[in-house]
């Protein structure tokens, strides 16, 4: 059994054909019929003949009937049910039937599957059935704010969110959103200059052509959500495109000249100014041990003046001791003359006895 009925009508190309069976079963009754309409040669009817050509009408009448009264909808749609052309009922994907004969009939719809648009070009094996007529060459031509011309191509992705206002509140969906498209697209792209279109302002001119799309996608009852706008391919008019393509190179230039210039600043300033801080924090270190050590000085001095004053004799001979204990290791070999002892040995060796004089 076919998983898809005949009669009902889709957009999405063209209809399933029908088996080979049922072609040879309506090529029979076709035969049949001939047979039953001449008689066989006598040129009269007879009564069972005409009994049977009456039976075997109501046969293909029933036939065609449980044929056309089913219908299946893909997991991805819904279907759109009409009884003589009146809106009946919304049905989910699945198996289903309806009265046969063109009473009722099932409009498919994708509610599940994002559809797109393109304009200025097209991507082979990506149509979408509702785009309706184009013209890449002339919708694509645009006039920026500071009356400069561009050449804009984009995408508009979109799904239906309600099957009933797309089928039945505009008349062609498809090409109504591509006319809201290209004049929203246009209304944007003119109030910036061409600068901000190809470079700096893309995504602000997808986010509002984006929400002003939907505004009047809204307001026209289309049925029909926008999920993005993206802005493809922007060029200059062919004419100017070359000259177009030298100033943007230079403006490339200049700013690989300009963020060297940068890196260099970067590279040397800061080095500087680092030497500079630690210069500075070394003057500022060497400043403090100096202060700290005159301050060490000036206390010491003081606490030995003070002791001085208690016992002045004391306090002198063991500053003197203290000082000579300092004084006398660093130096080597001493000979001492003493007139008063003439008989010993005028030789001090201090450095043996340097260990017991500590």
């Amino acid at each position: 059994m076919p998983s898809e009925n005949n009669n009902s009508d889709t957009p999405w190309g063209s209809r399933p054909q029908s088996p080979p069976d049922i072609e040879q079963v309506i090529k029979q009754a076709v035969d049949r019929l001939k047979g039953l309409f001449s008689g066989g040669g006598s040129g009269k009817k007879s009564g069972g003949n005409f009994g049977g050509m009456v039976t075997f009408i109501f046969l293909v009448l029933v036939f065609l009937s449980l044929w056309s009264a089913y219908y299946t909808v893909p997991s991805d749609s819904v279907a759109v049910v009409q009884r003589f052309g009146m809106y009946l009922k919304e049905v989910p994907p699945g198996l289903h039937f309806k009265l046969p004969l063109g009473i009722d009939q099932a409009t498919k719809v994708p509610v599940k599957r994002q559809l797109k648009q393109e304009f200025g070009f097209s991507t082979p094996g990506s149509r979408d059935p509702y785009q309706g007529s184009r013209d890449g060459g002339r919708e694509t031509q645009m006039v920026t704010g500071d009356l400069n011309a561009a050449l804009v191509e984009w995408v508009v992705q979109y799904r239906i969110s309600d099957p009933v206002k797309f089928l039945f509140e505009v008349r062609e969906p498809g090409e109504t959103l591509r006319y809201v498209s290209e004049s929203v697209m246009r209304e944007v792209v003119g109030d910036r200059t061409v600068d901000e279109v190809i470079t700096i302002g893309r995504q602000e001119i997808e986010i509002e052509a984006l929400v002003k799309m939907q505004e009047l996608s809204t307001k026209y009852v289309m049925g029909i959500s926008i999920d993005q706008v993206q802005l493809k391919n922007i060029n200059p008019p062919r004419p100017v495109q070359e000259s177009f393509n030298e100033v943007n190179q230079a403006q490339q230039s200049k700013e690989k000249l300009i963020n060297e210039a940068r890196r260099e600043y970067n590279k040397v300033i800061p080095l500087a100014e680092g030497e500079k801080d630690q210069r500075i924090r070394e003057a500022d270190g060497y400043r403090l041990k100096r202060i700290n050590e005159a301050e060490g000085d000036v206390a010491r001095f003081n606490a030995l003046f003070t002791e001085y004053q208690k016992a002045p004799e004391v306090t002198r001979r063991r500053i003197y001791i203290e000082t000579m204990q300092g004084v006398i290791p660093k130096l080597g070999t001493k000979i001492l003359v003493d007139d008063d002892l003439p008989g010993l040995l005028p030789l001090l060796n201090l450095k043996g006895q340097k260990g017991d004089q500590k």
